[in-house]
Order: structure tokens, then C-alpha cells, then sequence
């Protein structure tokens, strides 16, 4: 009888066990995801399409050229282009303000126009609601990581003018940010303007590498020691990937 008793405890205990492992599953199939609510800015990768590592940025600096700087003669904002191009019914501009900002709304179904969002600017940190209009419209713009006339003293030049159109238009080269902060950084490279935020000044200065590299551009030596310093911060900072 004894023996008995033993053996029904021991399968009521498994029962329990199991039933008790069925509802902790229930439960954590029930749990909701978690979610980071700071959008990090588009682009960022750790692998490349085919799933091979994304490159270091280190590494990939020292595949560009150091030179001095062209002259500046012919360059005007035309050399790049008649402003954003058009892509899908949508220009660059607003393609970007999309991508980089959350809570975007639009005019319409049919007009992909930006008219309000929030930005997380990547330049200062701060949060800024966008809402599009004659006296706001330009608290967001829209920066070129490598400035259009820094890359024109720089190699591009020498590119044909529909690469450079492309330069101009490449969502690679494209950040949404605060709009002062963009105009103090004006055509400054890496050695003259740092983003006031030092913690994105890594993917930054990634981004500005991966597109010198894209199209062939070079830099000075001054440009190349402030690059090289911010990265010695951020050994495992790799190149953005921007489909």
C-alpha cells in the first residue's frame, strides 16, 4: 500500500510539472515584445547583405587617399545637380525625412510631402517635433555628411556629372538633423566640425569614410588625423550599410 501511495504521488508531482511548464510557456508566448523607442538613425548595420561582417571603420581608412586640398574654382551647387532628384513619385528630401524620423504624417495618400514628425536628431541628441511651414520648416535639414564642397576639393571634380548628381542624392551621404547645428557645420570636414554629440561622432565620421570610399574621394591629412582619432575610441566601429 505504502509502495502504492509512492508511485501515485510520484505521478501526480509529474503532472504538476508538466502543467506547470505549459502555463510558463503560455505565458511567455503572451509576453510583448519590448521594443527601444530611440530610433537609432537609418543605416547602421553589423553584417553585410550576404551576412559577412560589416567593415571596420579603421580598416577601411586606410584604403582612402591623402592629398591636399583642390582648389575651389567652378564649384557651385549646380555641379552637383538642379536640386533633390525625384525617386518612386518622391524627392530626396522628404524620402529622407521618412526614413529618419518616427511618427512621420504626409499630406496625403497620394503626396509623399513630410508635414510633421519627430526627429531624434543624431547632432545634438535632442528631440525635435517637426512641423513643416514657412517659419519651422527648417529646424530639420537635410545635411550631406561629406559636404557637397568639401567633396568638389576633394576628387569629385574629376566625377562625371551624373556621379555627381548621384553623390548628391545618395541616401548614404543623407542625414535629417537639426537645422542650426547643420548651418554651423557648413562645408566643414572632420578636422574643422564634430557633431556636438560626442557619442555619435563614431558613426559619423564611419559614415563619412564609407562614402569617400563610394566615390573615390580622398583626404587631407589634417581630415584623416581627426578621423583617425575619434575611431581609437571605437575600435569596433564599423561602416554603415544603407540599402
Amino acid at each position: 500500500m505504502i509502495e502504492r501511495q509512492r508511485r501515485v504521488s510520484a505521478i501526480v508531482l509529474i503532472c504538476m510539472i508538466i502543467a506547470a511548464g505549459t502555463i510558463f510557456q503560455g505565458l511567455r508566448q503572451r509576453e510583448p515584445k519590448t521594443e527601444n523607442t530611440i530610433r537609432q538613425v537609418a543605416g547602421v548595420a553589423t553584417t553585410n547583405p550576404d551576412g559577412t561582417p560589416a567593415t571596420p571603420a579603421s580598416e577601411a581608412l586606410k584604403r582612402l587617399a591623402i592629398k591636399g586640398r583642390a582648389p575651389k574654382t567652378g564649384y557651385k551647387r549646380t555641379q552637383f545637380g538642379d536640386g533633390w532628384q525625384t525617386v518612386g513619385g518622391c524627392d530626396v528630401r522628404n524620402h529622407v525625412l521618412k526614413r529618419d524620423m518616427q511618427n512621420t504624417v504626409t499630406k496625403s495618400d497620394t503626396d509623399c510631402t513630410v508635414v510633421s514628425g519627430v526627429l531624434y536628431d543624431p547632432y545634438t541628441s535632442k528631440t525635435i517635433d517637426f512641423k513643416r511651414g514657412t517659419d519651422t520648416s527648417d529646424d530639420v535639414q537635410i545635411d550631406h555628411v561629406v559636404a557637397l564642397s568639401d567633396a568638389w576639393q576633394k576628387g569629385a571634380q574629376q566625377l562625371a556629372p551624373d556621379q555627381r548628381q548621384a553623390f548628391a542624392n545618395d541616401m548614404l551621404n543623407l542625414l535629417a538633423v537639426d537645422g542650426p547645428t547643420n548651418q554651423k557645420k557648413g562645408d566643414g570636414d572632420a578636422a574643422t566640425w564634430l557633431p556636438p554629440n560626442k557619442a555619435y561622432r563614431c558613426r559619423y565620421v564611419a559614415r563619412q569614410i564609407a562614402v569617400k570610399i563610394k566615390y573615390t574621394l580622398w583626404l587631407t591629412q589634417s581630415e584623416h588625423d581627426a578621423i583617425s582619432n575619434v575611431l581609437d575610441s571605437c575600435p569596433s566601429q564599423q561602416l554603415p550599410i544603407v540599402s
